[in-house]
């Protein structure tokens, strides 16, 4: 049973994060600071250490030291790009945002400790340990074929497109290339490109001076700059704005970046890997995309198969999907009915992975039965309209877990090129707060309300007595 150590000073989420990770069969112990952690611990006896980034005394920061090969996952309230990338330039492991949501959570633990296991049920299913790739389940002609493929071009310095529909598991592969590669001792800074308002992009990706725009009180690295000596992974490549795409095309072909306002620029060597759901050839045809930065980018082209096309591969899926949910709810361990199999088997998953993971998510907590879950509580019809994964409080603009930059859909309102994620959050809310109720402010935002509620707390922004009368309403 691995051993994790848990640092943070607030006991509900101290607790709470305790019984989540006991549920799922880990031994956990408990230290509200730093010292007290190291004054009762070996930290050197845990398999991995979770730590709030702001404790009372010494950050959570110093852990990393301290522990000397255990690996340390940081949390934090406040998950902006610059708090995520600064504590893993310190040798974080990994980041997850509070509230942290259960699953990002659940999945950053077994992705930093569990690399044997998934090595172990790679050769279960007749995958050798040197073709496993950690996260991803299948051993099918077509994945077999894709792992083949990774191990090949990752100790390479290429340039990769992953090319997949929706929820195929495109940044594991990106993950999987960045740590099989020489740079695995670097980061690997992940983006969201759809997720990042056009304004903001370029001054994310390649910094600013300070007074290159209003708002712009100090200089700031951009995340090109941060993943220098590692991968930068850019998902949903397809929706960069032109505009950044040739200064993108400049750091591929001259090794350098310049920050906006800035007359110099700085060396960086950083290996890109791209990934979209998009045709980028048509989008270049159209004029939507640059076609010399696709053709620079579309080196070696890794294409993920959508689930439908992955044979048996779902059934396993499926099943380790359910040993985990019923691990996570305190359930038995369940088994698939026949019916169920030959449902799953039948249906045409157009959400992929992430649509299998919510339909077992669902039947785990529906399921009355102690022995077999039945095809009614998968609900999925072959008729029945795809349904769009809910927002996570992990997956949000403003509190981001593992993906720099989140998965929550691009903010619609226009955001003026002086103000920062912060700006546009209170502007948001103080515009529409007369209009909208906290309910539609916080899923306009890709928040949770708890989230919308604790921002309003330290921004200062008051609910309007409109604003409570539309949420009473």
């Amino acid at each position: 049973m691995s051993k994790i150590l848990i640092v943070e000073d607030e006991n509900i989420i101290r607790n709470a994060l305790r019984k989540l990770l006991e549920r799922n069969q880990y031994e956990v112990s408990e230290a509200p600071s730093v010292k007290e952690a190291t004054s009762k611990f070996n930290l050197k006896d845990f398999d991995l250490i979770i730590s709030d980034l702001r404790l009372p005394g010494a950050p959570g920061t110093d852990l990393i030291k301290l522990a000397g090969e255990t690996p340390v996952l940081i949390m934090t309230s406040y998950a902006s790009l610059r708090s995520a990338v600064d504590s893993m330039r310190m040798g974080a492991v990994d980041y997850v945002a509070k509230p942290f949501d259960h699953d990002e959570m659940v999945t950053a633990v077994k992705r930093v400790i569990g690399k044997a296991k998934a090595a172990n049920k790679a050769a279960a299913q007749g995958l050798t340990a040197s073709k496993a790739i950690a996260g991803m389940i299948g051993s099918s002609d077509v994945m077999q074929d894709l792992y083949n493929r990774i191990h090949k071009v990752a100790p390479t310095a290429a340039t990769v497109l992953i090319h997949g529909e929706t929820g195929t598991g495109k940044e594991l592969v990106a993950r999987a290339l960045h740590e099989e590669s020489q740079r695995n001792n670097h980061l690997m800074i992940s983006v969201n490109c759809a997720a990042i308002p056009d304004t903001l992009i370029e001054s994310e990706l390649f910094g600013h001076e300070k007074g290159a725009f209003t708002g712009a009180a100090s200089n700031r690295e951009g995340l090109v700059a941060a993943a220098d000596g590692g991968t930068l992974f850019l998902d949903e490549i397809g929706e960069l704005p032109l505009e950044a795409q040739a200064r993108l095309l400049r750091v591929l072909q001259e090794g350098e970046v310049r920050p906006l306002g800035s007359v110099e620029s700085r060396k960086v060597d950083v290996r890109l890997v791209a990934a979209t759901h998009r045709d980028l050839r048509k989008l270049a045809k159209e004029g939507k995309f640059r076609e010399d930065l696709y053709f620079r980018i579309n080196v070696v082209q890794l294409t993920l198969p959508p689930l439908r096309e992955r044979g048996r591969d779902i059934i396993n899926i499926a099943e380790s999907l359910l040993q985990r949910y019923c691990s996570q709810f305190g359930k038995s361990q369940l088994r698939l009915s026949s019916d169920a199999v030959e449902a799953i088997m039948a249906y045409s998953w157009p959400g992929n992975v992430r649509e299998l993971e919510n339909a077992m998510q669902r039947a785990v907590i529906l399921c009355e039965d102690s022995s077999e879950i039945g095809s009614h509580l998968l609900s999925i019809d072959g008729d029945a309209p795809v349904q769009e994964a809910a927002i996570s409080d992990g997956n949000m603009l403003f509190g981001q877990a593992r993906t720099l930059g989140g998965n929550a859909a691009r903010p619609t309102k226009e955001v003026s090129e002086d103000l920062s994620l912060e700006d546009y959050f209170q502007r948001f809310v103080i515009e529409h707060q007369d209009s909208m109720s906290e309910t539609e402010l916080a899923r306009k935002l890709g928040v949770s309300r708890k989230c919308l509620w604790e921002r309003r707390q330290r921004l200062g922004i008051p609910r309007t007595k409109n604003s409570a009368s539309s949420l009473a309403k």
